[in-house]
């Protein structure tokens, strides 16, 4: 074998999986494979404090370039600011991570894997590697099994002409005009003038518009009164948001038996489709486990992905409310609702682990949409699903 494990893929789950591997078994020969020019790309990942536990910020810490100890959510019938910490990730400290923690020649970018088996990769110059396991990391990939709408954006690292006067995120300023389903513009404050701008849509189609979003983000900046001097780099992403689906006939459309991760995984937030908490965890039990062949990974990550989505069923309804029953222009007021509980329910719905009587709280008192058109709504979908 010319490898214990190859990583197909050099993004955020498969970069910390070998990560974690050089941290706990640096014994064991891992490659990572990335088609890109770089590993990580050109991404911010992001995750709340709390959405950890105190083992995995310790070792995920140096990955950080970015903390806080607040954020803030801006709606048209409240504002609010949670005492909760928040974080943010860049590729760049990513990839330098890997690139540390792994031998010379352990790492090929630039170069596309075309095929892939449990033990076996293909890349694009036809060149096959072998291991004990293949890990597939790359990404969302096309699903039937799967009922998934989307988060996209467009995001500018910027700076300005004054200081912005923000003392932590705004994770959700929703004040924005609605358009093409849930708008939102996500804010985060590198130092007094350089910031992040993310121009963000919850919406029902993958479409991307990049001028356009690049305007709106230009007319935010103006109603904050701020002066763009310079704008330092661009990202963009389209992420996947589930309502429903199977997540069984899921993993059987992959190449038999190649254990997943990432998106490719469905590990991600049903709601906010954070996916860095859900890769720490993958990573964690990758690292654990007593043998690393393709059939036990394979396994692990399976069971580990289908109990997450089962458990996080209530999260979909909820995502049923917010894309199929609510008009486009009102689905605001879903998260503008949801914002009205107390920070700590909002900290264990964030992180995954929510209490039964937090959802008996989110559902509870007055609708943000007209009861009898949600109920409607969400019978047909089950309906429709039978």
């Amino acid at each position: 074998m010319d490898f214990d494990i190859i990583l197909a893929g050099g993004g955020l789950a498969n970069g910390l999986i070998a990560l974690r591997l050089a941290q706990l078994r640096p014994e064991v020969r891992v490659a990572i494979i990335e088609a890109g020019p770089v590993l990580g790309g050109n991404h911010t990942w992001s995750s709340f404090t709390n959405d950890l536990t105190a083992a995995q910020r310790d070792w995920t810490a140096p990955l950080f370039q970015y903390r806080w100890d607040e954020y803030a959510v801006r709606f048209p019938a409240h504002s609010r600011t949670l005492a909760a910490g928040y974080g943010s990730c860049t590729s760049e400290l990513l990839a330098a991570a890997v690139t540390g923690a792994l031998p010379p020649g352990h790492i090929l970018t630039g170069m596309p894997v075309v095929a892939l088996s449990p033990t076996s990769v293909t890349l694009a110059d036809q060149r096959m590697l072998t291991a004990a396991a293949v890990i597939d990391g790359r990404g969302q990939g096309p699903t039937k099994a799967l009922d998934l709408r989307w988060q996209k954006f467009l995001g500018q690292e910027i700076e300005l002409a004054e200081p912005h006067g923000l003392t932590g995120p705004v994770i959700m300023d929703a004040t924005v005009p609605q358009r093409d389903g849930y708008r939102f513009v996500y804010t985060l404050p590198f130092g007094p003038r350089h910031v992040l701008i993310e121009d963000t849509y919850y919406s029902d189609g993958s479409d991307l518009s990049p001028d356009l979003l690049r305007s709106h983000l230009a007319d935010y900046a103006v109603s904050q009164g701020w002066t763009i001097t310079k704008i330092i780099r661009e990202e963009h992403g389209i992420l996947p948001l589930g309502i429903g689906g199977n997540i069984q006939a899921f993993w059987d459309e992959g190449e038999a038996g190649v254990p997943r991760v990432g998106l490719r995984a469905g590990m991600f937030h049903p709601v906010t489709g954070y996916s860095f908490p859900d890769a720490v965890a993958i990573a964690d039990l990758v690292a654990g486990l007593p043998v690393l062949d393709a059939a036990t990974i394979y396994r692990a990550v399976r069971d580990h992905s289908v109990s997450a989505w089962k458990a996080r069923g209530m999260y979909r309804l909820l995502n049923r409310m917010l894309f199929l029953a609510a008009l486009p222009d009102e689905r605001y007021r879903v998260l503008e609702r949801f914002y009205e509980h107390d920070e700590a329910l909002v900290g264990r719905f964030y992180a995954a682990r929510p209490e039964l009587r937090d959802w008996m709280q989110i559902l509870s008192g007055k609708p943000p949409i007209p009861v009898l058109r949600a109920m409607t709504t969400l019978l047909k979908y089950e309906l429709g699903r039978a």
